[in-house]
């Protein structure tokens, strides 16, 4: 268990570093760090209770039992700052996002995460391509288009213009 717990800590530790740009509250990673801290104690807890299992000690045992509920409480709080923060985490998101596709100019480093994320998600824009008629980009390029990057995989004479939405 604690070594599938240290898994998904990391897993969600590692996927952040992809969007971190989108991100700037550092608290969203708390859920996953307290999943690592849980898991870390999980396997030393573990061990205890072997041992105390050994030796047959009720004192041991019972010790086992009192740290297992602890771990059990750390679990719900992870899950219940998870729900609770999702709806925040969401909103600080879409305005970073939001000021992010503003900045996108197609050479800078936000630029290259704007490409990355629409690829891998397979989206346009923040909420859809309408998203991107507001920014500086599409105004200073004046051909009534988006990046490359939000068309589909499957177009392959996607030029990006807004006319052809069906591309997008």
């Amino acid at each position: 268990t604690a070594a599938g717990l240290s898994y998904v800590g990391a897993y969600v530790i590692n996927t952040y570093k992809s969007y971190d740009n989108f991100l700037q509250d550092k608290y969203a990673l708390l859920p996953a760090v307290i999943i690592i801290c849980v898991a870390v104690v999980m396997f030393i807890i573990g061990l205890i209770g072997c041992c105390a299992t050994f030796r047959e000690s009720r004192v041991g045992l019972g010790v086992f039992l009192a740290i297992i509920l602890v771990i059990f409480i750390a679990e719900v709080s992870a899950f219940v700052l998870g729900f609770i923060y999702r709806e925040k985490v969401k909103t600080d998101v879409q305005g970073t996002m939001h000021s992010v596709f503003e900045k996108y100019d197609g050479k800078n480093p936000e630029s290259a995460v704007v490409d990355y994320l629409q690829e891998q998600l397979h989206c346009c824009g923040v909420k859809n391509y309408s998203d991107w008629t507001t920014t500086w980009w599409f105004n200073s390029t004046g051909n009534n288009s988006v990046p490359l990057s939000c068309c589909r995989q499957d177009m392959k004479n996607c030029t990006g213009h807004l006319d052809q939405p069906q591309e997008l």
